[in-house]
């Protein structure tokens, strides 16, 4: 018997809040996170906006030598994870610490590492590399520090799979979850890409907007978009069996019911042009969820504002939904965070289970041009007010990935 799996915490960084009531909060007020780089002096590059996290002091976490021997990627991941853990009150719970996975991800992984110790064997010579090197560079160290950081020994399993790796991990967490495997996991992905190896590569694959007015520059949807904008952050979620969680008395925001994930079998980089992986993937998670497409409330699409993404997400949408496809409030809140590579699918899993809970549907924000391509209800602008009983969450990535979760709202059945 397949078990119900619900969400009972919340964490996250992002380049518009250092937690998730102020990256919710400023979501559905419009704010844009977008502005200059600071981490590094971009004056090498064409490309010179970012979406970096602000005013987040490090030591308020960890001391200075874990903070000099982790990659930043690393260290955003296990904060989003301590505020996941915190909200979802587990410090004094009873949980078998073997049954609590951790499927925390990344897309890049410690690009900073790589970037910096490439730079030594260069410069100084190979005998100088950082014994850190090998540890601080590889994915599945986010969860490897999680794991220590919080005593949970079951299954470290980080799914990589580009722009859509958080979605997987939360997807493949689930799985665990109400099969049998596992009570709790820690689900999510953390990103950390915003320095001079991470922007050059984007920049020379010609993906990233070179509008030079960052509060314009990522504008899904919009007739104009020339480009994603890259962000940094993290997220991650607390899934849980649910009896397991009604046994604790924990508080549940939203339970997980449908997961599809298809590949493109296509391109490296573009998406297949007829969306038949994506819109595959969007009906694998609803016949798991065992729901019709008109249950759909709300869809946090992937909406990178490339040209391409943001054209075919739409068709894919079509294609599942039909004429029903104009009724759903769909937003991308990439406009507001950049993309946040392979952490942008927990954080906006959380827009998903926010919007669940408080009855409102972040805006899509910086468009001004209407594209006849992008003609669905993409929710311009400006937040509304709406009950949502389904939220669905898209993600795809580099390598034709393919990725999507359903959220409902909390009931009995």
């Amino acid at each position: 018997m397949k078990r119900r799996v619900v969400i009972t915490g919340l964490g996250a960084l992002s380049p518009v809040g250092n937690n998730v009531n102020d990256t919710f909060n400023n979501l559905i007020n419009g704010k844009n996170g977008i502005d200059f780089i600071k981490q590094f002096d971009p004056s090498n590059l064409r490309i010179k906006i970012a979406g970096e996290l602000k005013d987040l002091n490090l030591e308020d976490y960890f001391d200075k030598k874990e903070i000099k021997r982790s990659d930043r990627v690393m260290l955003l991941g296990t904060i989003a994870a301590l505020e996941s853990f915190n909200d979802a009150n587990l410090e004094n719970a009873s949980y078998d610490p073997y049954r609590f996975g951790i499927f925390v991800t990344s897309g890049v992984g410690g690009l900073t590492t790589l970037q910096d110790e490439i730079s030594v064997r260069a410069l100084r010579g190979a005998n100088r590399i950082s014994p850190f090197f090998i540890p601080n560079s590889i994915i599945n160290m986010v969860g490897g520090m999680i794991s220590m950081k919080f005593n949970v020994k079951g299954p470290n399993i980080p799914i990589v799979t580009a722009c859509s790796a958080s979605t997987n991990s939360i997807g493949e967490a689930f799985r665990s979850i109400r099969d049998g495997y596992l009570d709790l996991a820690f689900a999510g992905g953390s990103e950390a890409p915003i320095n001079e190896v991470g922007v050059a590569g984007f920049q020379s694959l010609r993906a990233l907007s070179t509008e030079e007015n960052p509060k314009k520059a990522s504008r899904p949807f919009d007739k104009n978009r020339d480009g994603f904008v890259m962000g940094e952050g993290a997220g991650v979620l607390i899934l849980e069996d649910y009896e397991h969680a009604k046994n604790r008395n924990a508080k549940i925001y939203a339970e997980i019911i449908g997961y599809g994930a298809t590949s493109d079998a296509y391109h490296m980089t573009a998406p297949d042009e007829e969306a038949n992986g994506l819109s595959k993937a969007i009906e694998l998670s609803l016949e798991d969820a065992k729901i019709s497409p008109n249950k759909i409330d709300y869809i946090n699409a992937h909406g990178t504002s490339t040209l391409l993404n943001d054209k075919i997400e739409t068709l894919g949408i079509k294609k599942v939904f039909k004429e029903d496809a104009y009724k759903i409030n769909i937003s991308s809140t990439k406009g507001a965070t950049g993309h946040m590579l392979g952490a942008t699918g927990a954080v906006e899993s959380i827009v998903c289970i926010k919007s669940i809970n408080e009855s409102i549907i972040a805006p899509t924000i910086n468009h001004e041009t209407y594209d006849p391509d992008c003609d669905l209800n993409y929710t311009f602008n400006k937040s509304v007010n709406k009950n949502v009983d389904y939220a669905m969450n898209i993600n795809v990535g580099f390598g034709g990935q393919n990725a999507v979760l359903i959220f409902k709202k909390i009931g009995d059945k």
